[in-house]
């Protein structure tokens, strides 16, 4: 890939759209992974405003350093970089102790503090009249939907999403991401025992690209071995859950003879 002709490219796709969308800027959550890394670098490379903004929700140490760590270098590079945290651990107590014990699985409380941040970037977005940029690498998005409804997933635009998690490694490298957010174990620091991505999800990310590469490629399955044929139907059963999520919102289509 080339590198930096993909990173000029999207600088200039992100400059040209708040452009013709009459905004400020852009608004970008960062947790401390590469794909946050990236994608509010890139905003800031337009020279627009941007806010960057980490919003922890009792965070493991070693997410919030490196988020701390990363806004620290976007201020040092880019003077139209304002860097804030906002602490959202007291915003998701009050809306915990307002459910009921049965509705607080685990996995709904996860996904509760996606959309308590996604509401805190839309805060600022229309505060400062900026887009909300999304975080989102390819295969999140488009293979398996490992986002958060109206979480991670309610952006107004998404830069990286037609790049492979490595492809965004790759970018992370070439404008000289810090190392120890380029190289951390992906984790999406919403469950209160650090799990990574890779836990959660039952394969790691360059197994999932190889199996989104593969169903596009419409290649034979038969000469595939049993761990891939494993990831292969692990991808597919991923991929066929959360099309309510990759797939646009169905509209209930009236008939015109029932509008007549």
């Amino acid at each position: 890939m080339k590198t930096q002709a993909v990173i000029d490219y999207i600088v200039s796709w992100l400059a040209d759209y708040c452009s013709r969308s009459g905004q400020n800027g852009f608004v970008a959550g960062v947790s401390g992974g590469v794909d946050s890394a990236v994608t509010s670098a890139l905003c800031a490379k337009t020279g627009r405003h941007v806010y960057a903004l980490s919003m922890p929700i009792y965070q493991a140490d070693d997410q919030q350093v490196r988020a701390q760590r990363h806004m620290e270098w976007l201020t040092e590079r880019f003077g139209n970089v304002y860097a804030r945290t906002v602490d959202l651990s007291p915003v998701f107590d009050g809306f915990r102790q307002v459910l009921s014990p049965d509705i607080q699985e685990d996995l709904v409380m996860a996904n509760t503090r996606s959309r308590i941040r996604m509401t805190t970037l839309y805060a600022f977005a229309g505060r400062y009249k900026l887009l909300v940029a999304g975080t989102g690498n390819k295969v999140e998005d488009f293979g398996v939907g490992f986002f958060t409804k109206y979480g991670d997933g309610g952006v107004d635009l998404s830069p990286l999403a037609d790049l492979m998690k490595s492809e965004v490694r790759m970018l992370a490298r070439e404008m000289g991401i810090l190392s120890e957010i380029t190289d951390a174990v992906p984790t999406d620091g919403l469950f209160d025992d650090s799990r990574s991505d890779e836990e959660q999800l039952g394969a790691s990310y360059d197994e999932l690209e190889w199996a989104m590469q593969f169903v596009e490629s419409g290649e034979d399955e038969d000469r595939l071995t049993g761990r891939q044929k494993d990831v292969l139907s692990l991808y597919r059963r991923l991929n066929r859950a959360n099309r309510h999520k990759t797939e646009p919102i169905p509209v209930a289509q009236i008939p015109e003879e029932f509008l007549e």
